[in-house]
């Protein structure tokens, strides 16, 4: 066979430009397919995993993150309030933590996997609305017997520093605990699972 009048320039253009091509398609086809491997916005808030850097939160202070368009508060707690925990046993609606939401590997008392640090999901349980924090003690609008906590704006529910009801108030139940595990010392996962040890 004879390769008079084969334009060798043209041929190599054409294999050029038809590899450039394919290439660009291959990657304009794996484009979609690698942005497959993230949750999307909408699946985030139905419940995707969300993982939580708490390194820079101070003793006695709370950070908020999000999972399923909720509030999380997560506080780290200190000894003080550990031990301010136990002397409202007596004042709390449920102490043990008997009838409310969390994950069965929370301590039932200090409702944590960590002692130092909580995490709840942040909706009062009587109507939806979100708590303030309020760590302090005593303060003079509510009272003496204060040990710091959250105070529901709505109706007036309050809760001790691991989201406990305290008693005769229109929220029937503590703060749930949303499912949660550490990945590390310093980053939280809220919404999966911590496994047993």
């Amino acid at each position: 066979m004879s390769n008079d009048g084969v334009n060798a320039g043209r041929r190599r253009f054409l294999v050029a430009a038809t590899s450039v091509v394919g290439a660009a398609g291959a990657v304009g086809a794996a484009t979609p397919f690698v942005g497959s491997w993230f949750p999307s916005a909408k699946a985030k808030a139905a419940g995707a995993p969300v993982k939580v850097n708490i390194a820079k939160v101070e003793p006695g202070q709370q950070m908020i993150a999000e999972w399923r368009g909720q509030p999380v508060f997560i506080v780290r707690r200190t000894e003080e309030i550990l031990a301010n925990l136990t002397k409202i046993d007596g004042s709390v609606a449920d102490p043990e933590s008997a009838a409310s939401v969390q994950p069965e590997y929370v301590d039932k008392k200090t409702r944590a996997i960590k002692p130092e640090i909580l995490v709840l999901v942040g909706l009062c349980t009587h109507l939806g609305c979100s708590p303030s924090f309020r760590p302090e003690v005593a303060p003079a609008d509510l009272g003496p017997e204060w040990v710091g906590g959250y105070f529901c704006p709505c109706h007036g529910s309050r809760y001790d520093l691991a989201g406990r009801v305290y008693k005769a108030q229109p929220a029937p139940l503590n703060l749930p605990v949303p499912p949660h595990s550490y990945e590390s010392d310093e980053v939280i996962v809220i919404g999966v699972d911590q496994e047993k040890a």
